[in-house]
């Protein structure tokens, strides 16, 4: 069965300033969704409005045509991955794995460098080594949708690639937004992309488009 995401008429507002536009976004499971933007145009607000952490001025969040009145957001309904690191760095990856209720050799059959951090303290990691731990988690949760903001930023090229094979599993059994100011990995992964332009969002039916509302040239 296919489930849907949506945000529908979404308007935000900071004092006078206008950030979003009668904003529509639709994302169903078994698929990868697309959020394309200039930086400033709304791309993490709206993905904050979705997940119910930043109140619009206007505009609804639905699963199935059911609207989400509560500002709280059932994890196996929606987990968010933010900009930010978000895990404790006192706890060690043992731990966290356990609190995610995912297997640890699952995720070194993906990431077999980690192996030897599995009694270490996540804050002992890199910068890099964490957010990919913290994809992870956010990906392969089980979970009827997952944002992903910004996921290939500070990840090396390799990992970018294992991140993708992982995303496109794992959209076999949930929907995926996903924003990146790294373009060219939204288009590879997508199956449907939105562009935010002065508040409001474009469907992307073709390539084309993405060059006629000004984002980047395809070549």
């Amino acid at each position: 069965m296919i489930q849907t995401l949506e945000a529908d008429s979404v308007i935000l507002e900071f004092g006078n300033k206008r950030i979003l536009q009668d904003v529509y976004v639709k994302c169903e499971t078994n698929s990868i969704t697309g959020l394309l933007g200039r930086n400033g145009a709304g791309k993490s607000c709206l993905m904050n409005i979705i997940y119910g952490t930043l109140k619009p001025y206007n505009g609804t969040i639905s699963i199935n045509k059911e609207v989400l009145l509560r500002k709280y957001r059932k994890p196996a309904d929606l987990m968010i991955l933010p900009q930010f690191n978000f895990i404790p760095k006192s706890l060690t990856l043992k731990r966290i794995f356990q609190d995610f209720k995912l297997d640890f050799m699952t995720f070194v059959n993906e990431f077999p460098e980690f192996e030897k951090y599995y009694n270490t303290k996540i804050g002992i990691l890199s910068g890099g080594e964490i957010r990919i731990v913290e994809i992870y988690l956010i990906i392969s949760s089980d979970t009827k949708f997952c944002l992903l903001d910004e996921p290939f930023s500070h990840i090396m090229p390799l990992h970018i690639d294992r991140i993708k094979k992982l995303m496109k599993k794992e959209s076999g059994r949930k929907g995926i937004l996903v924003t990146d100011h790294l373009y060219e990995h939204i288009i590879d992964i997508c199956n449907n992309i939105y562009l935010i332009k002065e508040g409001t969002t474009h469907h992307i039916k073709n390539l084309e488009d993405i060059e006629l509302l000004g984002y980047a040239k395809i070549t």
